[in-house]
Parts: structure tokens; C-alpha cells; sequence
């Protein structure tokens, strides 16, 4: 048998060779970032930084340690329902959610902060926590608040500002000096504190606007890629929150949902905001500006509530990096470190003994 090579075999032998080193030495790569990426979140490089443990140990310091809750957002409710899809967000994103129909969704309401059975305050950070149920198998999951801005644009000023509010044992509330210094180390804080002040506060859960806060990226079929935000309206009309008013039994947030849903179903416009060149996507303190495109891309409705004893959200970690094709993450900091401290809080739940939430299933059967 001839060893000769016909004419052209020599080029595409050596093509081949270049072809199959590029694509092992790609996958080289790749292994070795996803590598880097678990080494920087274990702490591996950085010992003495943030890591993801440190920040949940952070949580338990401040608010002590509640076995089977979360670290964040402990007191919560269940809910489920569906989102129907207009239509009007398929030119935006390729994204199976956005096609005309419905989809199921699992979601929770909650409060800010790790303790599982504080009193309800109308100034308290009131949380949403969704996962929509695509046809063809993935998720999209997102975690909201009723903060038009977040106050922290960094993973470490959030955890700076947790530590110095941890309550004096002498007094009970943070050190006015530790928080004066936090502030005058971050005036993006207060500015964006500012703003949040600045909007009035909703008597409940089912009359809040919900933000996603974070920019993402939305890719199109073509596979143009523009910055987005999301956020919830209500359709329930809105109620100022009364400050004045008499005080309430602890739970009366969480009672009055209850009772809203139990007679009829809860519904919210998804409104997605289109950024433009120059809006930052990395800061979550800044608002875009008021006049940027808005559509209304479907409908939110919730219609059945249960307690966090039975209710699918419990086991639902609401990684805001869980995201159908179509959605990406942008370059906010803020996204991977909340997706790496969700996993901690999540795995140390998961290993140990539920206890009862304020909000039993007897609570929310109360009229049965």
C-alpha cells in the first residue's frame, strides 16, 4: 500500500491537527475557568476575603442561626399560579416564556432579614421569590423586593453594612457611630437609600411593585442582546401603608395575603424596562432614567397560598442565575455573589431539622 499522500491529504491532515489542538486546548480553558470560579467562591485564592461561607456565617451573627430556614428572608408564604404570556416580549427575548400561552409558576412572599418569626412591619423589605415552568424543561427564577434600588452595589458593602447593624446587647439597636462611618464610606448608600425613602410604602403584599433590581440581557432570535430590567405592578390598586395606625397582630401582612388570595386570585403586570447605551447594568444602586421604554410582557397570577411546611417554594432556591435560553446575566457583581451565598444558605438548611414557620398550615386554613 502507497504511503504518498494524494494532493491536498497533507494540508488537510495538518488542518485537522490545528483544528483538534484548538478545540482540546478550548476545552482547556473552559475547565480551567470553571475551576477558577469554584476556587474563588470556595475562597481558595483569597482566604482572608469574602467568601460565600463567610457572608451566610454573617447572617447567623446578626439574626443567631434558625435551623431549616433560609439565612435571608426567613418569614415567608407559599403561592402558585400562572403567568400568561402576550406575546409582546418575543421580539425581545428567545426566551419560551415570552411565546403567547401560559406558564406554571411556584413562588414566595417574604420579609427581610433571618429572623423566622419577627413582627410584620409596614417599613419591613418585602420579598417575591419566583420560579416559572417552561414547556420545553427549564426554569427562570428570580428574586424580587419592593426597593426600587438596591442600597449596596457591592457583595461587601452588603456585608459591611449587615455587621454594623447588629444590635448593641446594651441597647438592643445598631451603634449610630458604626453606621455614620459605614455611610460616610459609601455615599452610593445613601443616595439610593434616598430614593427608597422617597416612594410611598403599600399597605400589603398584594398592592407592591416588585423589582428585580439587577440588569440582565435579553438575546433575540437574530441574536441581538439589549439591557433589561424587570419589574411587577399590581393590578390590586394601591393603599398607602399606615404608620400611625393602631399596632398589628405580628403576622397581619402574611394574614391579610391570605385572606386576599382565598377570595380572589392576585395578578401583576411584568413590565421588562429596555436600558440604552450609557445606563449602567453594573450598579444596582443607580435607577434608570424615568422615561426609558417599558412593555408589558404578560400577566402574574397568583391564586393559592400555602404555608412553608407544604409549600413547593420552601425547597426552591431562588438563584437569580437560574435562566431560561435568551436571558443572560450582565455584568452587576451582585448577581454571582448572590447565586454563590443563595447555594450556602441553601446546603446549610437542607441538612438540618425543619422547624415550624410563624405561618402554619392552621393559619392558612383558618375559614375552611
Amino acid at each position: 500500500m502507497s504511503n504518498v499522500l494524494k494532493p491536498g491529504e497533507a494540508e488537510r491532515q495538518r488542518l485537522g491537527k490545528a483544528s483538534t489542538l484548538a478545540r482540546l486546548t478550548l476545552i482547556g480553558v473552559a475547565l480551567a475557568a470553571v475551576a477558577g470560579t469554584f476556587a474563588y467562591l470556595g475562597g481558595w485564592f483569597t482566604p482572608n476575603n469574602l467568601t460565600p461561607a463567610r457572608f451566610v456565617d454573617g447572617f447567623e451573627q446578626v439574626n443567631g442561626v434558625h435551623d431549616g430556614f433560609r439565612r435571608n428572608h426567613a418569614k415567608g408564604l407559599g403561592v402558585s399560579g400562572f403567568f400568561e404570556s402576550n406575546g409582546n416580549g418575543v421580539r425581545l427575548s428567545e426566551a419560551v416564556i415570552f411565546q403567547p400561552g401560559r406558564v406554571p409558576v411556584i413562588g414566595r412572599f417574604s420579609l427581610g432579614g433571618g429572623q423566622p418569626y419577627a413582627a410584620d412591619k409596614s417599613d419591613s423589605v418585602r420579598g417575591l421569590g419566583l420560579q416559572f415552568s417552561l414547556p420545553d424543561g427549564e426554569v427562570w427564577r428570580t428574586a424580587m423586593i419592593n426597593f426600587p434600588v438596591f442600597p449596596f452595589s457591592t457583595p461587601e458593602a452588603f456585608y459591611e453594612q449587615m455587621i454594623a447593624s447588629k444590635p448593641e446587647p446594651s441597647t438592643g439597636k445598631p451603634d449610630p457611630a458604626k453606621m455614620k462611618e459605614f455611610l460616610g464610606r459609601h455615599p452610593e448608600t445613601v443616595q439610593a437609600l434616598t430614593v427608597i425613602k422617597g416612594q410611598p410604602v403599600s399597605s400589603g403584599f398584594d398592592n407592591s411593585t416588585f423589582h428585580g433590581l439587577n440588569a440582565f440581557r435579553f438575546i433575540n432570535a437574530a441574536g441581538d442582546s439589549i439591557p433589561v430590567r424587570w419589574l411587577m405592578t399590581p393590578m390590586q390598586p394601591f393603599e398607602a401603608a399606615n404608620a400611625a395606625s393602631a399596632p398589628q397582630d405580628k403576622n397581619y401582612l402574611f394574614d391579610a395575603l391570605i385572606a386576599q388570595i382565598r377570595h380572589q386570585p392576585l395578578r401583576w403586570h411584568l413590565i421588562v424596562i429596555i436600558g440604552q447605551p450609557g445606563d449602567p447594568t453594573h450598579d444596582a444602586t443607580i435607577a434608570w432614567p424615568a422615561g426609558r421604554q417599558q412593555v408589558d410582557v404578560g400577566t402574574v397570577t397568583l391564586e393559592r397560598v400555602e404555608s412553608d411546611e407544604t409549600s413547593a417554594a420552601t425547597d426552591i432556591n431562588f438563584d437569580p442565575l437560574v435562566l431560561p435560553t435568551g436571558i443572560a446575566p450582565s455584568d452587576d457583581p451582585l448577581l454571582s455573589a448572590r447565586s454563590a451565598v443563595y447555594s450556602q444558605s441553601f446546603t446549610r438548611r437542607a441538612g438540618e431539622t425543619r422547624q415550624p414557620s410563624a405561618i402554619t398550615p392552621a393559619d392558612v386554613r383558618k375559614g375552611d
